[in-house]
C-alpha cells in the first residue's frame, strides 16, 4: 500500500468564533498538488470563513494550518500569497482604470529599476502568463473594457505571477456564460496538469461533477464529508449539506386561482416586442428563455423600472391600466427583487434594519417622523419569517452570505406586501438550503393570494417552482406551458424558437 501525497494545503480542526459564536468548529480541509477539489455547503455553513483564516484574513482560535506538511501561520494575505496560498472571490478586484498588464502584475511584482516601471518588460511578462493560459487578452486594454471571464482570466493570471501553487477560486463561474465557463475549464485543467492545487467553491453541483476530483461538504462550521467525486453523487450531496433528500426542495404546488393579479398587453420595450400575458392570484409564474432574450427587461418593465415604448399594464381583475413608473408599481402593490442584489437590491454598508426600512417608510413612521421601535419590529420580523442568519437587526448587509443578502432583499419588499412579486434570478448564486428555502417562501406567498413572477435560466428549478413557464425568444413570448409534465427539451424547443 503507497503512502497518500503530502497535502499541498491543509486546515487541521479549525475552530474559529466571533462574538462567541462559532463559524467554524474542528473544519478539516486537505488539497493535493493537481486535483481540483472542491469545497461544498449552504451558505453560512462556514466556507468563506474557511477561505479566510487559510489565507490569513482571519486568524483560527484552535487548530492548525500546514503547507505541504508543515504548520504555517499566515499573518495577512501578502504573507499567505508569499507561501503560495492565492484567493480569487466572486467579487472580481480587476481595476478598471488600469490596463491588463498593470492589474497583472501591479505592485511587488511590477518590474522596475531604479524606481522606474519597466513598462515593455511589464507587457512582455503579461503577455507570457497569459499565454500560458492560451488567453488571447490584449495586454493594453483597459480593466473597465473586460468581459466578466477575462477579469476571471486576469486575476488567474495575477495568480499566477505571484507564483501561485494553491488557487482557490470563490464562485468563478456566477456571471460566466457556458462558452466562458468551457473556456475556464479548459485552463483549470491546464493549471491542474501543472500540478496546481485549486479549491473550487461552487453551488453548481453539476459543475463540480464535470470538473472535480474530490470534495468536501461543510455544515454548520464543521467538515461532514471527504470523498472522491466519482464515488459520490449529486442527490448525496444534496442530502449531506442540507441534511434532507433532494427531492424535498420544491413545495407542493396548487395555489393559483382564477382572479387575475396582473394583465399585460402588447407590451413593447427596448428587445421586448408585443408581449401579453395573465397571471393570477396565487400563481407562480416562471419565465425562461436564453441570455438577451428580453427576460429581465420584461420584468423591469412591469416594475417601471425601464421605460416601456408601448402596451398597456393593468393591475387587478378589474383595475385601471397603469403607466409603468417605480413608485407609481409600487403603490400599486408591484415589487421587483432585481438579479444583482449587491448592486442594486441592498446598501451593503447599512443595517439589515435600515434597509428594511429605507424601502418601508411610511410602515415605520408616525406624522412623518420615523419610529425606532416600528423599525425593529419590521425588521425583527423579516428576520424572523425569512430565517435570516445574523446577529441581530443591527448587523451590517454586507457582512451577510450571499443567501442571506437576498433574503434581505426579500424582507423588504414582502413587507410591503405585495399584490405582485417580480423576482429576477431569486436563488442565483445560493446554496441549495437556502434555495429550498426561498421556494418555500415562494409557494407560501403565492399561498397568501400574491402573484409572483419568477425569471430564472435554471430549467429544472423553472420547472420546480413553477405553476405555469413563459419562455422567451428574441424579445416575443415563444411558449406558454403548465409546469406540471414539463421537462428540459420542450422548453429549449421554444428558447430556440423550434417549437410548432
Amino acid at each position: 500500500m503507497t503512502d497518500l501525497p503530502v497535502a499541498a494545503l491543509e486546515a487541521v480542526d479549525i475552530v474559529k468564533r466571533f462574538d462567541g459564536v462559532h463559524a467554524l468548529e474542528g473544519a478539516r480541509l486537505s488539497v493535493r498538488s493537481g486535483e481540483i477539489h472542491a469545497l461544498l455547503g449552504e451558505n453560512g455553513a462556514g466556507k468563506s470563513t474557511l477561505i479566510k483564516v487559510l489565507t490569513g484574513i482571519h486568524a483560527p482560535d484552535a487548530g492548525e494550518i500546514r503547507r505541504e506538511g508543515e504548520a504555517v501561520e499566515f499573518a495577512s494575505v501578502r504573507a499567505a500569497g508569499r507561501a503560495g496560498v492565492v484567493a480569487l472571490y466572486q467579487e472580481l478586484s480587476t481595476i478598471p482604470t488600469i490596463d491588463v498588464a498593470e492589474n497583472i502584475l501591479l505592485g511587488e511584482h511590477t518590474p522596475s529599476r531604479g524606481g522606474l516601471v519597466r513598462w515593455a518588460t511589464m507587457r512582455r511578462r503579461a503577455k507570457e502568463l497569459l499565454d500560458r493560459l492560451n488567453q488571447p487578452i490584449p495586454v493594453g486594454r483597459l480593466g473597465a473594457d473586460l468581459t466578466p471571464v477575462q477579469q476571471t482570466m486576469v486575476s488567474v493570471a495575477r495568480a499566477l505571477a505571484a507564483e501561485a501553487r494553491v488557487l482557490i477560486l470563490d464562485e468563478p463561474t456566477a456571471s460566466l456564460t457556458d462558452t466562458e465557463i468551457r473556456d475556464l475549464f479548459r485552463v483549470l485543467r491546464s493549471l491542474r496538469e501543472e500540478g496546481v492545487a485549486i479549491v473550487y467553491v461552487s453551488h453548481r453541483l453539476e459543475e463540480v461533477f464535470e470538473l472535480c476530483d474530490r470534495l468536501t461538504v461543510m455544515r454548520n462550521g464543521k467538515t461532514v464529508m471527504t470523498k472522491e467525486v466519482a464515488d459520490s453523487s449529486i442527490d448525496e450531496v444534496i442530502s449531506t449539506m442540507v441534511g434532507r433528500e433532494a427531492g424535498a426542495l420544491f413545495p407542493p404546488r396548487g395555489t393559483a386561482t382564477a382572479t387575475v393579479a396582473l394583465r399585460v398587453e402588447g407590451l413593447h420595450g427596448r428587445r421586448v416586442q408585443d408581449v401579453s400575458f395573465a397571471v393570477h392570484e396565487g400563481e407562480v409564474l416562471g419565465i425562461g428563455g436564453l441570455a438577451g432574450s428580453g427576460r429581465s427587461e420584461l420584468l423591469r418593465l412591469l416594475a417601471g423600472a425601464q421605460p416601456h415604448r408601448g402596451g398597456r399594464i393593468t393591475i387587478g381583475e378589474a383595475g385601471s391600466a397603469t403607466t409603468p413608473r417605480v413608485g407609481r408599481m409600487l403603490e400599486a402593490g408591484v415589487a421587483l427583487v432585481p438579479e444583482e442584489r449587491r448592486s442594486q437590491g441592498v446598501i451593503l454598508a447599512a443595517s439589515i434594519q435600515d434597509n428594511i426600512a429605507l424601502a418601508n417608510i411610511r410602515a415605520v413612521s408616525v406624522a412623518g417622523i420615523v419610529q425606532g421601535g416600528r423599525i425593529a419590529e419590521i425588521a425583527n420580523r423579516g428576520i424572523a419569517d425569512l430565517r435570516i442568519k445574523a446577529r441581530g437587526p443591527r448587523q451590517t448587509v454586507g457582512e451577510l452570505s450571499g443567501g442571506n443578502q437576498q433574503k434581505v432583499v426579500l424582507a423588504k419588499m414582502l413587507a410591503r406586501r405585495p399584490r405582485v412579486l417580480l423576482m429576477d434570478e431569486p436563488t442565483r448564486g445560493i446554496d441549495v438550503g437556502t434555495k429550498a428555502e426561498i421556494y418555500r417562501l415562494i409557494r407560501e406567498l403565492a399561498a397568501t393570494g400574491t402573484a409572483v413572477i419568477a425569471v430564472s435560466s435554471e430549467l429544472p428549478e423553472l420547472i420546480g417552482m413553477s405553476d405555469r413557464i413563459l419562455i422567451m425568444h428574441e424579445g416575443s413570448l415563444a411558449g406558454d406551458v403548465p409546469a406540471e409534465g414539463a421537462d428540459d427539451e420542450l422548453l429549449l424547443s421554444y428558447a430556440y424558437g423550434r417549437a410548432d
